[in-house]
Order: C-alpha cells, then structure tokens, then sequence
C-alpha cells in the first residue's frame, strides 16, 4: 500500500473533497480518483460515497482514518524535517495571526530565520480569518488565541500569558478610595468607559466572572483595530481594559498604567497556539518554521 495512496486519502478524507485534495497536494482530480480507487480495490471495501457537494466517508474510512491519519502527519513531517536539514530552505513563508501578537512577540524571533535567507511575510488577522487562510493554503502557519476549531486543521500550545486589567493610575486611584468609601466594583467600572478589541475575545469576559461580575451587562465604549490601538487612550485616562502581560508590562512598570483591583488580579492566562495544515507539512521549510517557532516561544 503506497504512501502516495495513503496520503491522498487522508487528504479527501479531511476536506470532503477530491478537488481540494488535488489542489492542496499538487495533482489532478483525475490522479486523486485513481489513488482513492486503487485503494478501494486494495482493501475491498469502498472509503467514500460520491455526492454532489463532495464526497461521504463510509465506515471503513473512519477507521482506516483513525489509525493512520495523525502518523502519516507525523512522518511527513519527520521526512520533511530530514530533507530541510540538507536542502536549501530559502524561499517565503506566510504567518497569519493576531496582528498585536506577531508584532510584539513573534516578530523577534525571526532573525535567525531571515538569516538563513527565508523570506517571512505576516498577516493580521481574527481567528475566523487565521483559520480560513490556513484552510485555504494562503498561509502556512498561523498563531492564534484560541485552539484549532477547524478539524482540517493541527495545532500545538506555545505559551501561556498572563493578562492584567488596567487603566491609568489617576483612574485606578479614584477606584481604590470609591472601594474604600463603599462603592463597588461593577459599579465603579460601570462608569468608566471599556475598550475592547474584539467583540468575541475572551480576556474581559474571563477577568469579569472571576471576578464575580456579569460580562453581559458590558458594552464596550470602543473596540479597536487591535489591542496595541487602546494603550493611548488608557495612558490619557480614559477607560480601562485587560490586556496581556506583554503589552503592558514596561508601562505598568514605568507607572504610566496600573493594574485594576480584583479577586482575580494576576489569575488568569490567554493560551497562544501555533496551527496548520497537514499538507503544509509536506513542505522542508515550512517544517523547519514551525520546529523553530515551537521551539523559540515556548522557551520564552
């Protein structure tokens, strides 16, 4: 049984498709059918029903699936790792993920990428669009907030990072003597303007039920284009927010920010994952890539 059959099986198998299968792995559709159609024949029992729309697994897809799927990706990515070792990794790679994120944290570790005369170009993006672009193959890698949704997709955890929520220190003062004349907190932060940047972004949802308070009954004030467009406003006083360590930790420690009181103060986390295709495996240097972010961020 080759692994060219195997491979495009697992293929259709993820996309529902024949025609995206043959895109992403480089061949006709015609090659595919024969690949999928000698395997049939090859185990004797038929792996998907033709619709319209794509194609169904059957039973004996899901199985052959199940044993097989994640050990192919595995030893793809083994050989891949092999070759980019002795082959000429030069060429581009596109990184699709938070734009805060790429440009604070994963943008300095590049250097010994660009080094070693690979081209890096990052997009921004939300975690809808980090997904699409990944399943679409407009991207190679992507690094989200949020684990893989997609189940065409893979994705390793790369670090955790803390969140504070925060506002200028005259806000912050003004909270601690309304606390200690009796006020409460949701009360207090009912009056202040919240920025947000994100509708659907967990940190001050998160930092709000730890906190015994009611996410629903926030409306943000503002919702920026990414979290590094709220530090100006929060630095002249207006509003408050939570935010990852990294994006405040040199202001809070400069005192041009200071942290919000809570119960939950220094609790929680925002987990950061690295995703991909399978099939970007295949390629040397997008496998070198990922070895070495993987390997970067998480020893940070």
């Amino acid at each position: 049984m080759s692994l060219n059959r195997l491979r495009a099986f697992v293929e259709v198998y993820r996309q529902r498709s024949f025609t995206t299968a043959a895109r992403n792995l480089g061949l006709t559709q015609p090659a595919i059918s024969q690949q999928i159609a000698s395997l049939e024949e090859t185990i004797g029992r038929p792996l998907f029903e033709r619709h319209g729309r794509g194609v169904v697994p059957t039973g004996t897809a899901d199985e052959l699936a199940s044993d097989i799927g994640d050990r192919l990706d595995q030893a793809e990515a083994a050989l891949a790792q092999a070759r980019a070792r002795s082959a000429l990794l030069a060429g581009s790679i596109q990184i699709v993920g938070h734009p805060d994120f790429l440009s604070e944290v994963v943008a300095p570790q590049l250097g010994t990428l660009l080094e070693s005369g690979i081209r890096v170009r990052l997009h921004g993006g939300t975690r809808g669009e980090i997904e699409r672009m990944l399943i679409h193959g407009e991207a190679d890698l992507g690094v989200s907030g949020f684990p893989a949704a997609d189940r065409r997709l893979r994705g390793e955890h790369l670090r955790d990072e803390a969140t504070r929520a925060v506002a200028a220190p005259a806000v912050v003062a003004r909270l601690r003597a309304a606390l200690a004349a009796g006020t409460d907190l949701a009360t207090f932060l009912a009056g202040l303007p919240l920025l947000s940047y994100g509708l659907d972004y967990p940190l001050i949802d998160n930092w709000l039920r730890h906190n015994g308070l009611n996410p629903e009954l926030t409306t943000p004030a503002m919702v920026g284009l990414d979290v590094r467009s709220l530090r100006g406003l929060l630095m002249g006083g207006h509003g408050w927010t939570v935010l990852p360590e990294y994006l405040c930790r040199a202001h809070l420690e400069a005192g041009d920010l200071a942290d919000i009181p809570g119960t939950a103060a220094g609790q929680d986390h925002l987990s950061y994952h690295l995703l991909w295709s399978p099939a970007a495996l295949r390629q040397p240097r997008v496998a070198h890539v990922r070895h070495a972010l993987i390997w970067r961020l998480y020893q940070q």
